[in-house]
């Protein structure tokens, strides 16, 4: 019985932070040409949130997951590349859509952002698959598992994330 209360507990615990992933979403302006996305990096050993972010919350183009590792990188002083080395063993990053595996813009995917901290982020919790619009179907969560990150989806939200996600779009019908 406790592992299943653990496992309940653990669960609610996903969908809170997905659901604080979401709330960052929402501040995202509704654009046409991009996805509203929020993202948490957390340290799951303190229960601690390191860092927030959601699309296009920092100077240009920059997706949610990007958005926190600059933030990250600004207070530790460093480059995103050396983030790394600071985070936390077990680091894991939450995101209400899945990381870009390609950017239209030439920027770096958000998947080769991840790829890069090493062994830093070891679980990426996502809220949904990304949509095909955009780029068609996304690779990264291949990516990622072949790199030894785990991927995991938390499932409960996954109307409200779309609806948030897709704000701005122009409909199929019309």
């Amino acid at each position: 019985m406790p592992q299943t209360q653990a496992k309940a507990s653990e669960a609610a615990s996903h969908l809170d932070y997905m659901r604080q992933a979401l709330d960052l979403a929402r501040k995202s302006p509704p654009k046409p040409t991009n996805y509203r996305v929020g993202a948490l990096v957390v340290d799951p050993r303190k229960n601690e949130t390191l860092a927030t972010g959601y699309t296009l919350e920092c100077e240009g183009n920059t997706h949610a997951e990007q958005s926190c590792f600059i933030k990250l990188a600004e207070e530790h002083k460093i480059s995103e590349e050396q983030l790394g080395s600071v985070l936390p063993e077990g680091a894991v990053l939450y995101t209400t859509v899945e990381p870009c595996f390609k950017r239209l813009s030439g920027s770096r995917p958000c998947v080769d952002r991840i790829l890069r901290l090493g062994k830093a982020i070891q679980t990426v919790y996502v809220g949904v698959k990304e949509p095909e619009k955009f780029v068609g179907e996304n690779t990264g969560r291949r990516q990622l598992e072949e790199a030894g990150i785990k991927v995991v989806f938390v499932e409960g939200l996954e109307k409200e994330i779309l609806n948030v996600a897709t704000a701005g779009h122009v409909s199929e019908g019309g």
